[in-house]
């Protein structure tokens, strides 16, 4: 059901100063209870996020309240007021179908002011689960920190407002952000969501870590003195500073988040007001003098590929890498987390300069389905290989395209690793090593890619494999990583027997031979998947056509 069947029709009859809150409230629950009317799986799936959604915060509730009267709670629930204004203002642009209220173009044809209009959606949003768990998040957090009277009135006010706070963020943002998010790049940036929530993981778990090296909760201070201004965690830091006797200080942070949903709800119903008088850009002329000058070929970077089909099909391939959604996520968060996970080992002073090697494990991961990444337009790149030589050429120009990107990124990664732990006498062995496991991850994708290839769907931001197709995946990527693996084991214990020998002083060898090393098995491994590509193209058009 669209916005424009809903209740919200009978309005454009009313008088511009009725009250339009109750109207819209009713559509909101008009909108959900129809989209669970649709299907039996949906309904399922409401009700299983609404309940691991109140466990979560009941759990979270409890822990707050448990922290009542804990010396440094304050820096804790500050932070985590912060952390969710920030995820409110991210979550629309990564999910902005997850709610079709979030678009008010929908609105645009009906006779509404902006500004009751605003009081109106302002107050539907408050209706869901998350406006829920935020509820509990900010009530946790304001009794963890109260403390008599005065800390008690702060706190019935600061409550309410981080969470108004919070919901007009991300309304401001989602509606300054419509024509993105319901165009093209906008469905290219929910697909990066993944990409956000890998790095987040990683980010959150150094913080743990860190966290419990220092001894507790008193490691937060620095960071809290500086958030608790900001909105809406100030109101929550009001509480505390209320609580404390400090009311002047109490009442400047609260007012901060007052003004600051005061500027968010202004800012708000001028991008309500140029949404709906502005022209679209779609209605403007797609072509211009620089399209017509980027469309022309021989430029740019096509100029520096080699020519014939080994050009053609690396420029196909890198286009790919920045067109297309599904894998320009893919590149994007193996080029991000291959790069964390060495970093963060290293600022934690655990880490070792052999984690540089994962950069090349996640970068070599991308040579894996090489031909479902193509889809149903596989049938094209199909018609021109009628030979194990035409798929020879095709198979080693996808490999060099990758190359041109993982092969310095692994270098930079690896100088990277030694410069943070100050160990430049351990970096041409792992430049070596990092080498050859990209080189074995090259020659088994390749193999994979022939013998197990299966279709990404397009249609989810979370789908990347066919049904009935996930097997195929786990047995291309996971055995194609412990082939790669075991491929490289000569070169691991050739280092392992220099390190144990005590011949440290020939270990620099191991980067040529890396080097060499891995470009023979990847040229070993692009040979033997060549006949098997060029003898199975029905069977692999097939199968990445299934989605």
């Amino acid at each position: 059901m669209s916005v424009l069947d809903a209740p919200v029709g009978a309005a454009a009859g009313r008088p511009a100063g009725e009250n339009l809150v109750p109207v819209f409230v009713r559509l909101k629950l008009t909108l959900l209870r129809n989209g669970l009317r649709q299907s039996a799986g949906r309904r399922a799936a409401y009700i299983t996020s609404v309940v691991v959604t109140l466990l979560c915060a009941a759990g979270l509730l409890l822990g707050l309240t448990a922290l009542h009267g804990h010396a440094h709670a304050a820096s804790l629930v500050v932070l985590l007021a912060g952390v969710a204004a920030v995820g409110w203002a991210v979550m629309p642009l990564f999910f902005p179908s997850g709610d079709e209220t979030l678009d008010p173009s929908r609105l645009v044809m009906l006779p509404l002011r902006p500004r009751p209009l605003v009081s109106a959606l302002l107050v539907s949003s408050l209706v869901g689960i998350g406006p829920l768990f935020t509820l509990c998040l900010a009530a946790g957090s304001v009794f963890a920190v109260a403390r008599g009277a005065a800390g008690a009135v702060f706190a019935v006010v600061a409550a309410p407002l981080a969470l108004l706070v919070c919901v007009a963020l991300a309304r401001a943002v989602a509606t300054a952000n419509t024509r993105l998010l319901t165009s093209r790049k906008g469905r290219d940036l929910a697909v990066l969501s993944g990409l956000v929530i890998a790095v987040g993981f990683q980010v959150v778990n150094f913080g743990a870590q860190r966290l419990g090296r220092a001894g507790g909760l008193s490691a937060l201070d620095p960071v809290a003195d500086v958030v608790r201004w900001l909105p809406p965690a100030s109101a929550i830091g009001a509480v505390d500073s209320a609580a404390r006797g400090s009311y002047g200080q109490a009442s400047v942070q609260l007012l901060l988040s007052a003004a600051a949903l005061a500027a968010l709800l202004w800012l708000w119903q001028r991008s309500l007001v140029k949404l709906m008088t502005a022209p679209d850009g779609s209605t403007l002329a797609a072509a211009g003098p620089g399209r017509e000058k980027a469309g022309k070929s021989g430029s740019g970077l096509a100029a520096l590929l080699p020519q014939g089909r080994t050009g053609t099909v690396m420029e196909r391939s890198l286009r790919y890498i920045a067109r297309d959604p599904k894998t320009k996520a893919a590149w994007t968060t193996a080029l991000a987390i291959g790069l964390i996970v060495p970093v963060l080992n290293a600022l934690q002073g655990t880490g070792s300069v052999y984690f540089a090697c994962f950069a090349a494990w996640m970068l070599g991961i991308q040579m894996y389905n090489q031909f479902g990444q193509d889809t149903s337009a596989f049938w094209m790149v199909a018609l021109t290989i009628s030979s194990t030589r035409d798929a020879y050429l095709e198979l080693r120009a996808r490999a060099l395209a990758l190359l041109l990107i993982t092969l310095p990124y692994t270098i930079v990664v690896s100088v990277v690793t030694a410069a943070m732990l100050d160990d430049w006498a351990a970096l041409p062995e792992v430049m070596g090593l990092s080498l050859a496991l990209l080189g074995g991850m090259l020659a088994t994708g390749a193999v994979a890619s022939a013998n197990f290839p299966y279709s990404i769907p397009q249609d989810g931001a979370f789908k990347n494999v066919a049904p009935g197709q996930a097997g195929l995946a786990w047995i291309s990527i996971f055995g194609g990583m412990v082939s790669a693996g075991l491929l490289c084991a000569p070169l691991i214990a050739v280092t392992i027997w220099l390190h144990v020998a005590d011949h440290e002083q020939w270990l620099w060898l191991l980067l040529p031979v890396g080097a060499v090393y891995g470009a023979l098995i990847a040229w070993a491994g692009l040979r033997a998947a060549a006949p098997r590509t060029a003898d199975r193209l029905p069977e692999i058009l097939a199968a990445v056509s299934k989605g």
